[in-house]
């Protein structure tokens, strides 16, 4: 559960992260991973570039807004925001939230974002900027004292959706149609809550939406792994099965993510498991209702984030870049062949703009930028 990720994370990653060998973080131009062959790959590997965050604090979740606006969150009631491209960071901690964990953010604007918070009871919140960070209005606060909210996810810049631990049987999941004026539950809707079910808040990435309506949350710490989905905006949910690691309150789905209506990735693992290489894979052709195991992560320990590589060349319409504790991977064929991403480790999350622009961010404030 997203508990047991905050005590059990920050054990698992106290060792410091190897240092890349990389050019200066002003320079144009990236510099291309060392030691990935491509002369038989479709796609060529990534390139990676250091960017200097401005913060030391953990960096915990990525939105891009676009090819130069992108805001991330983490520890320490940390968010930083960039305007062109990452060149240059702006780090800030929000008023009252010093000692929160922004586990996830959404970017709307240059000026306009949403930060949540992870944590038990009332250190569950969610914050709204309209500019550009200076100042951050409370929207919501969670009032249950066991409750844990994990992730959240937008499809538009009015209406969004968060979703957090069972609390009494039931997936505590509220929305928005409003840009945040107003936070409704929806709990009721969605099929009943295994025992222990809960999400892991690694990436801010256990809640996808896609198109209009179509949103999938992704769970684990009970018996069975599940995703939990809507077609209809939230009104109707089911629940379907997964075939990754699972079955123990340190184990299950941490991340998910859909290119179109139909064709989804996920991935997982076990968070007991830091050493041990496992099942932690799955994709769908259907919009989420089957899944099909495909290789797992080439790092050991759970992936936390993942993201497609969006493109108008169909050529890179199934590159997916993955990342945990352990490492950091991409394939050109959604998971049928992974490709280790050398000296990566200790990133957390990853979402691109395009092809061209995207980000890994990590532990001590790190930041990649990562360019196919």
């Amino acid at each position: 559960m997203a508990r047991f990720l905050s005590n059990a994370s920050a054990a698992a990653l106290a060792v410091a992260a190897t240092a890349l060998s990389c050019s200066d973080p002003s320079s144009p131009d990236p510099v291309a991973a060392p030691g990935v062959e491509s002369s038989s790959l479709r796609v060529d590997p990534p390139r990676l570039r250091v960017q200097q965050s401005g913060t030391i604090n953990r960096l915990q979740a990525i939105s891009p807004v676009d090819a130069d606006v992108v805001w991330a969150s983490g520890v320490g009631g940390t968010f930083v925001r960039t305007l062109d491209g990452g060149r240059n960071w702006e780090a800030g901690v929000v008023e009252g939230a010093e000692l929160l964990q922004f586990r996830d953010v959404h970017g709307v604007s240059a000026t306009e974002a949403y930060l949540l918070a992870a944590g038990v009871g009332t250190d569950s919140r969610i914050y709204k900027t309209v500019d550009g960070g200076a100042t951050w209005t409370l929207q919501f606060t969670n009032q249950h004292p066991k409750g844990f909210y994990d992730c959240f996810d937008f499809w538009t810049p009015e209406r969004g959706l968060v979703m957090g631990d069972a609390v009494n049987g039931i997936i505590p999941v509220v929305q928005t149609r409003n840009g945040g004026d107003d936070w409704r539950r929806i709990g009721g809707r969605l099929p009943p809550a295994q025992l222990g079910e809960a999400a892991f808040a690694a990436s801010g990435t256990c809640v996808a939406t896609q198109g209009s309506d179509r949103a999938w949350i992704a769970t684990g710490a009970a018996e069975k792994a599940r995703i939990l989905a809507t077609t209809d905006g939230g009104k109707t949910w089911e629940a379907y099965l997964t075939p990754i690691v699972q079955g123990t309150p340190a184990s299950g789905l941490f991340t998910v993510a859909f290119r179109d209506a139909s064709h989804g990735i996920l991935a997982g693992g076990d968070l007991e498991a830091p050493d041990a290489l496992s099942d932690n894979v799955a994709r769908s052709k259907d919009g989420g209702k089957t899944w099909q195991l495909v290789s797992g992560t080439p790092f050991p320990g759970a992936a936390y984030g993942l993201s497609y590589v969006p493109s108008r060349n169909d050529q890179y319409e199934r590159t997916v870049v993955i990342t945990g504790p352990g490492g950091a991977a991409w394939t050109a064929n959604e998971g049928k062949r992974w490709h280790l991403i050398p000296e990566v480790r200790d990133y957390w999350a990853v979402a691109f703009a395009d092809r061209h622009h995207g980000w890994l961010v990590g532990t001590e404030g790190r930041i990649l930028k990562v360019v196919f």
